[in-house]
């Protein structure tokens, strides 16, 4: 029923900038703004969108992915029902006691983004990106990544037979380059960091006529993305959680690029515009200490981007130069939100705190987690707060950071002896 309805309605009618405002039509840009660069923000018909469709038919769908959200995605249903492509999104939260005491706070849900097909939040950008590229009928989609962004691209892609072709640094986890191998996208590792991939890639799609999908340069990156805001606002309506409980929520993100949070910014956005939302949850981005060019930013109120010589372990958020930096500040200045900024070794200590919870997280993941210990720790937020922290990808992404995160298992010789000896 409501792909029928968003079939003949108009959704999707331009583009804004979002440093000078000016406005586009759908057809006349692809990437960024011609007059300074700036990233696009996709503009919805929200009018349009409400004589159409109303919170309950959302709700009562029962498709188990981010395209229960169609009338909200400037997109059609590129197809692909029953490959991994239609299992993007609708990710559990989960409502972890123990760790909840062991902080000292009443009411913290995860968010477990590792259950997305690729095994990382970025597999929402990359459907609707490669659901964008059947629209325009794409021969190729390229994009930069140092490994989540290419996987998801390559895992999205070859759900529907759309050629990818992956620019990744040579130090990516060989985890996550074997992943694109297997999806079998077209990977090109360059001898240089993420950002000099990321310049490649646009020089190449110039060149060749190829869809890029690069984070924080194609609009509808940030649009996939913003389904998690959505799956939030539908968990905190009909999941049985009473608002008075969990209202104002805070929701800890890790920030690499920024287009993580800047797209669940964009979700709420476009929740308060239909009047779907009251108030818009609180947003606090976490950074590591060695990659915080928006954490940075945000503590000088500024909103202009100075690089910095990204070192880190968090390999998904290790960016020098963030290319949504812009949104990522304004996520946190428009909710009421923050910036806080996490060392390796907190990131480390996160990785085996959320462990015995039975949640895996790579290290870009757990930072949100380590986010939280120290927001605690200073009072930005206190333990009578609200809190969900989303943990954006698999520790099977990088299991070398994963056994530096905790003790390795001894060896023994094969015998009951050994092993009494070893319990003592």
């Amino acid at each position: 029923m409501v792909n029928r309805m968003v079939n003949s309605m108009e959704k999707f009618v331009g583009y804004q900038c979002s440093v000078c405002g000016e406005q586009y039509g759908p057809h006349e840009v692809t990437y960024t703004c011609p007059r300074d660069g700036g990233n696009l923000d996709v503009i919805l018909d929200y009018e349009n969108i409400r004589k159409f469709v109303q919170p309950e038919l959302i709700f009562r769908q029962d498709e188990p992915s981010l395209w229960r959200y169609l009338p909200l995605l400037p997109v059609q249903d590129p197809g692909g029902h029953g490959t991994p492509l239609h299992a993007a999104g609708w990710t559990p939260v989960y409502r972890p006691p123990r760790l909840a005491a062991g902080l000292g706070v009443d009411k913290l849900w995860i968010k477990d983004e590792s259950r997305n097909p690729t095994a990382s939040f970025k597999d929402r950008a990359s459907a609707v990106v490669v659901g964008r590229a059947r629209e325009i009928q794409a021969e190729v989609v390229v994009t930069a990544s140092t490994g989540n962004a290419g996987a998801a691209l390559a895992g999205m892609s070859a759900a529907i037979g759309q050629k990818a072709i992956i620019f990744a640094p040579k130090t990516a986890p060989p985890a996550k380059i074997a992943q694109l191998i297997v999806f079998g996208a077209q990977v090109i590792l360059v001898d240089g960091t993420y950002d000099d991939a990321f310049d490649l890639t646009i020089q190449a799609a110039q060149e060749f006529g190829w869809y890029c999908r690069n984070t924080g340069y194609n609009p509808f990156t940030a649009e996939g993305k913003k389904t998690a805001a959505y799956e939030i606002w539908e968990w905190l309506s009909i999941d049985q959680i009473p608002h008075s409980t969990v209202k104002p929520l805070t929701i800890f993100v890790s920030v690499g690029d920024g287009n993580i949070i800047s797209g669940i910014h964009k979700g709420f956005k476009d929740l308060l515009a239909l009047g779907w939302l009251e108030t818009a949850p609180r947003l606090i981005g976490v950074q590591a200490e060695g990659s915080a060019a928006i954490a940075n930013a945000f503590k000088a109120g500024s909103e202009v981007i100075i690089p910095v010589q990204a070192t880190t372990l968090a390999d998904s958020i290790s960016v020098d130069l963030p290319r949504d930096g812009l949104r990522a500040v304004r996520a946190a200045t428009q909710t009421g939100g923050a910036y806080i900024t996490v060392s390796d070794p907190e990131i480390l200590a996160a990785i085996a705190a959320l462990g015995p919870c039975g949640i895996f997280a790579e290290p870009a993941g757990a930072t949100a987690y380590a986010g939280l210990v120290k927001a605690l720790q200073v009072g930005l937020v206190g333990p009578d707060d609200s809190i969900l922290v989303l943990n954006t990808g698999s520790g099977l992404k990088d299991v070398k950071a994963a056994m530096q995160a905790t003790s390795q298992a001894p060896v023994i010789e094969p015998s009951l002896d050994a092993v009494k000896n070893l319990l003592k």
